[in-house]
């Protein structure tokens, strides 16, 4: 089975090789086509990979290519994990949005929209140009924001499903508190990407989360950026990004108080591409624990093996970005929402949810409407829509805040968008 990986390229990609090796039984690969235009981080991350599953005795052969046509053909599944724009990029996302006095942040709010912006038309094309190489071949998207971009590919048609891993990473949490297996427990996740709510935590079927609360409260709160106190009295445990939403000013505050994740992220890659480039070095190092995306390769080798159906029985089931459906009746059928689902080779199909509280439900309808009028900007260009899509945002909000940071956005994104230099 060949898999191919368009960002390869990424310091990420060593965590998903790491997966692929510990898993093998799971997800039986016999090439990993890692896929970048940046020659010189994939020959150093393609290395670092060859040495990981030799050191594992895995057989997986790790081909490279600058070409996403050429890296996927053959291929039964294409992941996507790329950056448009580089930390760079992500260094205005965080910063500029704070001079406007609004969250500075890569995925949520004007950032996320920069992001957008210059990722969906990439990501489009990748995926008309794999579609052509492997007819049938499944995108996984993990490339933020997650919603958007999954939104943006199945409108297009593709046979697509999003990915993040703030789901099983409170799924690991949740299990080590309660000093069990993962396997053992089950969320009751709800929402949309990067803005949810752990409503119900199965273990062996039964709702232990009050317990939770009750004896890990402190704990839990201070993981998701929150108070003991509220999350007592709402019954939920947040994502840490609601903190955007309900601390908002406490967090702006806070991040022109200290450098940017962006600058902190460019210390880490370049440390960890000095590693990947030591040919002594064949496990993952300990500083990629740092970087982000913890638990990725356990989600992207679940989701892969239940699409390509090597799944386990009673693996079928996972959290993903997927098709509304009537799955939450206040949204459109066609938006893409985060859930468990279950999952075949036929695609994601979520499972039943007990009606959203108000508190939450309006939020999530406030959100999805303006996922969709971020991707018509980032589809059609202009200005005036860019501001439209900031204007619906909750985060913003307010119409000359909206038409100065579209302004500034657009100029500082002019390189990655041919529609503002036309």
């Amino acid at each position: 089975m060949k898999l191919a990986v368009v960002g390869g390229g990424s310091t990420y990609t060593p965590e998903l090789i790491d997966g692929f090796a510990r898993l093998r039984d799971r997800l039986p690969l016999t090439e990993i086509a890692l896929v970048d235009p940046d020659r010189r981080r994939l020959d150093l991350v393609a290395g670092m990979a060859r040495r990981m599953l030799a050191r594992a005795g895995h057989p997986a052969a790790v081909t490279t290519h600058a070409d996403a046509a050429a890296g996927a053909a053959g291929a039964a599944a294409v992941l996507l994990q790329l950056r448009v724009g580089g930390q760079a990029a992500r260094e205005v996302d965080e910063t500029l949005p704070l001079e406007c006095g609004c969250v500075g942040q890569e995925t949520t709010g004007a950032g996320g929209l920069a992001k957008a912006l210059r990722t969906v038309p990439v990501v489009l094309d990748i995926a008309a140009r794999v579609a052509e190489a492997a007819p049938g071949a499944w995108i996984v998207d993990f490339t933020n924001p997650v919603g958007i971009v999954t939104k943006a590919l199945l409108d297009a048609g593709h046979r697509a499903i999003g990915l993040c891993n703030v789901a099983i990473g409170f799924q690991r949490r949740f299990a080590a508190l309660l000093g069990v297996a993962p396997e053992r427990v089950s969320l009751g996740h709800v929402g949309l990407n990067h803005l949810t709510w752990e409503r119900s935590v199965h273990l062996d079927g039964r709702d232990v989360l009050p317990e939770l609360l009750a004896e890990h409260g402190e704990e839990i709160a201070a993981s998701v950026g929150s108070s003991p106190a509220l999350l007592r009295r709402l019954g939920v445990v947040p994502s840490y990004y609601l903190r955007y939403f309900w601390e908002h000013d406490a967090v702006v505050e806070e991040q022109r108080a200290k450098p940017s994740r962006a600058a902190e992220v460019a210390a880490m890659e370049k440390a960890l591409l000095e590693l990947y480039a030591d040919p002594a070095v064949d496990t993952k190092p300990e500083l990629l624990g740092r970087r982000g995306g913890a638990f990725y390769s356990e989600a992207a080798v679940a989701l892969l093996a239940a699409l390509l159906g090597s799944a386990a029985p009673g693996e079928d089931v996972q959290v993903v970005n997927a098709r509304n459906g009537g799955t939450l009746p206040f949204l459109p059928g066609d938006a893409v929402i985060e859930v468990p689902a279950r999952i075949t080779a036929s695609g994601a199909e979520p499972l039943p949810l007990a009606p959203l509280d108000p508190l939450y439900a309006g939020l999530v309808a406030h959100v999805s409407a303006y996922e969709r009028l971020a991707i018509e900007a980032a589809l059609h260009g202009g200005v005036d829509r860019v501001a439209d899509a900031l204007l619906a945002h909750p985060l913003i909000g307010q119409a000359s805040l909206a038409g100065d940071l579209a302004a500034r956005l657009v100029a500082a994104n002019a390189a990655h968008l041919p529609w503002a230099r036309a």
